[in-house]
């Protein structure tokens, strides 16, 4: 079985409204509506987590209606990789892959779906990325240029993430709620113990949505 969790935990300070950014309504539903419909319509996907504070799930449950695939909640935990375990946790028995996905970028294509999950059979995990495009440097202070790193070696990780479940279940043995509050990527704990992870092109459109800037672009998006 190849399992979605889907990340619907944050609280989206930083766009300065309401409510978390994957719960601002664009054409009459929320933003992770977006994200659950491309699950859903995705032949290759079998069962569908939903990772959210509990207070939120009642909300989300009114957009599921026609969601077959839908499994059920996992609590919200005090870090995205404590979410990820949580949504772990409530994964059945059958699971063989899960794809990790932010709620906030609803632009996920079929495509990039299928790409992630069929080099699973060749690789422990799989990770979308970007090229770098601008010239980056390296500061220690944020006052003056320490050195130049070279951007061709350099990528921006992406999501959805796959990975053989049991593997990546397995790596996260005995890791304290501090331990994985450390972890700032997906793919940053499998590369640390020992996963293979095959890199793929990401998208440029599947941005996740952080800013206002970034909403408003999906709205115009939507018109």
């Amino acid at each position: 079985m190849n399992i979605v969790i889907i990340l619907a935990g944050g609280t989206g300070t930083r766009m300065g409204v309401d409510r978390p950014k994957q719960y601002i309504e664009v054409k009459g539903k929320p933003i992770i509506s977006f994200c659950i419909e491309k699950f859903e319509n995705c032949n290759i996907i079998d069962g569908i987590i939903i990772v959210a504070a509990k207070e939120w799930q009642q909300y989300i449950r009114k957009y599921l209606i026609n969601i077959s695939k839908f499994i059920g909640f996992a609590s919200a935990g005090d870090s995205r990789q404590e979410s990820i375990l949580n949504g772990m946790k409530n994964c059945p028995k059958k699971a063989k892959n899960i794809i990790i996905h932010d709620a906030a970028r609803p632009n996920v294509s079929e495509k990039l779906i299928l790409n992630c999950v069929k080099y699973l059979d060749e690789y422990d995990g799989v990770m979308p990325v970007l090229t770098v495009k601008d010239t980056i440097y390296y500061s220690s202070t944020g006052e003056k240029i320490d050195k130049l790193i070279n951007r061709d070696c350099l990528f921006a990780g992406q999501a959805p993430e796959a990975f053989n479940y049991n593997k990546y279940m397995k790596i996260h043995d005995g890791l304290s709620n501090s331990q994985l509050a450390s972890v700032r990527g997906s793919s940053q704990i499998a590369f640390e113990n020992g996963l293979n992870i095959k890199l793929i092109n990401g998208e440029e459109h599947n941005y996740k949505i952080t800013t206002i800037e970034d909403l408003r672009k999906f709205e115009e998006e939507m018109k």
